[in-house]
């Protein structure tokens, strides 16, 4: 899991030395609080982006997203038959592959939203899925700050409401 991660961020370091010249491309972090299913077993979801836009229209853009995704578990405590039993739950990632647009309203808010698939990546079993996350938030020249819902449906449904920070190049 370590390994994947210092490849994630590795791989997110090397996007930005090769675009950093260039207009349209962000890296950012952002952290959320868990939801749905995923706030039973997990305490935290962290992870970081990239991205590249291209300007489409007037105040629209596209692009193409991906980074990773990480979620924290926690310890779960149980009754049974009398007696507590607790077990953890392992941290897990997903590498999400995305498409993205962004619409600004004109008085630096906007709105956009990801959609895509999200590679599972974690020891143990588990299952990628269909990835959807609208956002908002203000945008100035050189960032965007902004409020989320991720959600990854697979089996169930995992996702999260939080904030993020993207730094445009």
């Amino acid at each position: 899991m370590k390994k994947l991660f210092l490849s994630a961020v590795l791989a997110v370091g090397c996007l930005v030395g090769v675009n950093a010249q260039s207009t349209g491309f962000e890296a950012g972090a952002y952290v959320g609080l868990p939801m749905g299913d995923a706030k039973d077993a997990t305490s935290l979801n962290i992870g970081i982006s990239a991205g590249y836009y291209w300007d489409v229209a007037d105040s629209f853009k596209v692009g193409v997203l991906t980074g990773y995704d990480h979620w924290i578990g926690k310890t779960i405590k149980e009754e049974f038959m009398g007696t507590t039993v607790e077990f953890e739950v392992d941290d897990f990632g997903f590498i999400p592959i995305a498409a993205s647009a962004k619409y600004d309203f004109g008085s630096s808010l906007f709105a956009g939203v990801d959609l895509g698939y999200a590679i599972y990546v974690g020891s143990g079993e588990g299952d990628g899925g269909f990835l959807y996350q609208p956002k908002f938030g203000y945008s100035g020249a050189s960032f965007d700050a902004f409020a989320f819902y991720k959600g990854i449906s697979n089996d169930g449904s995992i996702s999260s409401l939080g904030a993020g920070f993207a730094y445009k190049f």
